[in-house]
């Protein structure tokens, strides 16, 4: 690795772990996922644009990998998150016990989301402009809004539900 790449991986390596506890259950799991995702990263690495930003390069890697690998591995898409994996959520661990069960409520509804619908809402989380949004997924800033819109009314029902 050349060490341009090691710093930028490096300095972006929260992103890898995010993507790998949105897609993947296990521990162990979520390690083979983070390893297939920084290979990937590597393997595109000489075709990287430098005009672009390096973060939104890396999201649209990165998800598309956790993609590829949940549609594989379809079997475990609804076993429930542990909470190792909730400690990879932005602030998890920074709230009350009661907060801590709406937080587990919106993630068990999140890992019920459609893949796509499940990346953008982590990159909304993450506070990823529409227009980032629609340039990591390859689609336009309306309907980034749009399906946001939708995700957001579908977890205010199943939470409400719960």
């Amino acid at each position: 690795m050349t060490p341009d790449f090691q710093a930028l991986l490096a300095a972006h390596r929260g992103i890898v772990l995010k993507v790998a506890a949105t897609y993947a259950r296990s521990p162990e799991d979520r390690a083979d996922l983070a390893q297939d995702i920084a290979m990937q990263l590597w393997q595109a690495w000489p075709a990287y644009d430098a005009s672009r930003t390096f973060a939104t390069w890396m999201y649209r890697v990165a998800l598309n990998v956790a993609i590829s690998w949940q549609r594989r591995e379809r079997h475990r898409r609804h076993e429930a998150l542990d909470d190792d994996a909730q400690s990879h959520i932005a602030g998890a661990l920074d709230v009350d016990a009661e907060a801590r069960e709406q937080l587990t409520l919106v993630q068990r509804a999140m890992a019920r989301l459609g893949e796509v619908d499940r990346a953008l809402l982590l990159l909304h989380l993450e506070g990823c402009s529409h227009r980032e949004s629609a340039e990591v997924l390859g689609t336009t800033e309306g309907n980034v809004a749009t399906r946001l819109n939708r995700i957001k009314t579908h977890l205010r029902r199943e939470v409400a539900d719960a």
